[in-house]
């Protein structure tokens, strides 16, 4: 599971400024839910290749006395739900009593807590922040979080230890889809990952939006209501996995709708967690996403697509409650949908009643097709057999005077596909024609329901590096070569 990295301290200390540092990203919001995460902010960082999540809290304004009311709501959550705390103080201002009294807080939380101290650029740092010490709360990290000034170093730091060190004379998956010197190898290796995951079950998270109907959802397909107990203190995080076997197909489904009590559907609620929720789609490689058609796309709904999307995951749309609905709404929502989620064109849309049963059953067709197509073997000659046909229908642009000429692809991983094409200034094609390639390929390829990635490298040779070995002749002939050249020395 993804570590969550919180940002707390008292107001204007650049909490959200190292926010957007992490997430590089100024709109890098996952999730703002009003009523529910109104002071908190979810992000996706990432540093090499070791990604996390980040929230970023409101500021403490309290005194001591009203600390303990303000920290319950919003900051006391944030708190609870990371695994490492980051406590952002200002090193040009100084200590102040919020200061102190979050300190205090913090000592009492069984959690990794690590002092940043920022604004530290064009003043002595270790002066100035040599009375934050005395928050007894360890080292006292120095950075500059709008220009990137030891921010580096500190969330190493904070991330020691959640991260398995690289197993040496291993590959990580960057290094070895780089490896194309030997394609032949790296489609038996891509072979072997493809026939792995095809083996494995398929790990469906079922997210949305509270009281979309998540929770009577998963009580359909499993065919029985269910009791969980699993949301309690010290658990907050965890999702509820469920093993299930349907026509001989094996699923996982992760369940982030919290507890459930046996009563009516309408008088259920759901308890939402936004980690909960962002962890799953991160452990599960399927997506299915359910929309409340009475209520149409939520802002809560599109963030969540985003996110879903930027993890790569295969993706299933079901729009719940379209029993009882009339006519006319019906095609307003569907004009909607239409209208809003037009770039996404890949991924089916069902209209399922979740109470009644209705078209829940052909879930399973989309969800299927979705993970099959995520894990479909391609090999490098029907891929660069595809490319061919696509550049003859549309050639590449001329980019300073010259032709962008694409020479061949390959796969480069699975789940979701990426596809490497290789070829000279092909880092300079114009975003449109980078669609255009990515439809192409998906539709000779059939793949539906999970996106495609597509990377461009320039001018790379899978026989670079290679030595042609001589023939005895050309051996030969270079010995008299070398013997009369040093005879005219």
């Amino acid at each position: 599971m993804l570590p969550v990295i919180a940002l707390v301290g008292r107001p204007n200390v650049g909490k959200s400024t190292l926010f957007n540092r992490l997430t590089r990203t100024r709109d890098a919001l996952v999730a703002d839910f009003p009523g529910l995460t109104r002071d908190r902010k979810y992000g996706q960082a990432k540093i090499d290749e070791d990604e996390f999540i980040v929230i970023d809290t409101g500021g403490i304004t309290g005194d001591e006395e009203g600390l303990d009311a303000v920290m319950a709501e919003q900051s006391l959550m944030a708190i609870d739900e990371a695994d490492a705390v980051l406590f952002m103080v200002d090193a040009r201002v100084g200590m102040m009593v919020a200061d102190q009294a979050i300190a205090d807080h913090l000592r009492k939380q069984e959690k990794k807590v690590f002092i940043v101290a920022n604004k530290t650029d064009g003043i002595d740092a270790d002066s100035a922040c040599a009375e934050f010490y005395g928050l007894g709360l360890g080292e006292v990290y120095h950075i500059a979080a709008a220009h990137g000034k030891g921010v580096r170093q500190m969330i190493d730091t904070a991330l020691d230890g959640f991260f398995e060190a690289p197993v040496e004379g291993e590959l990580d998956d960057e290094e070895f889809f780089a490896q194309d010197e030997y394609i032949e190898d790296d489609e038996e290796k891509l072979l072997k990952e493809q026939e792995r995951l095809a083996a494995m079950p398929i790990k469906l998270a079922i997210i949305g939006k509270p009281n979309v109907g998540k929770s009577t959802l998963i009580n359909r397909i499993l065919g029985e209501e269910r009791v969980v107990v699993f949301d309690q203190p010290g658990t907050t995080r965890d999702s509820i996995y469920i093993p299930m076997t349907r026509d001989e197909r094996e699923y996982i489904l992760i369940d982030t709708a919290g507890v459930r009590k046996r009563k009516k559907v309408n008088e259920t609620i759901e308890k939402f967690s936004v980690i909960k929720t962002l962890q799953a789609i991160e452990d599960a490689n399927t997506v299915l996403l359910v929309i409340d058609a009475r209520d149409g796309i939520a802002e809560q709904d599109l963030c969540l697509l985003g996110y879903t999307l930027n993890a790569g995951r295969s993706l299933v749309i079901a729009v719940n409650k379209w029993d009882g609905m009339t006519d006319y709404d019906k095609e307003r929502v569907k004009s909607e949908l239409d209208r809003r989620l037009g770039f996404i064109d890949f991924a089916k849309i069902h209209f399922i009643s979740a109470l009644h049963g209705t078209g829940v059953g052909h879930l399973y067709e989309s969800i299927e097709e979705a993970y099959d197509s995520s894990t479909k073997r391609i090999s490098t000659s029907m891929l660069t057999r595809i490319m061919t046909m696509a550049t003859d229908d549309h050639n590449p642009p001329m980019v300073q005077s010259r032709r962008v000429k694409l020479r061949y692809a390959h796969a480069g991983g699975y789940n979701p596909p990426l596809i490497v094409i290789h070829g000279n200034q092909v880092k300079k094609l114009p975003h449109s024609y980078k669609r255009y390639l990515m439809n192409y390929f998906r539709r000779s390829l059939k793949i539906m329901g999970t996106p495609i990635r597509i990377e461009f490298r320039e001018g790379s040779n899978p026989f670079e590096g290679r030595r042609q070995k001589l023939t005895p002749n050309q051996l030969h002939k270079r010995k008299r070569m070398m013997s009369h050249h040093t005879k005219k020395k």
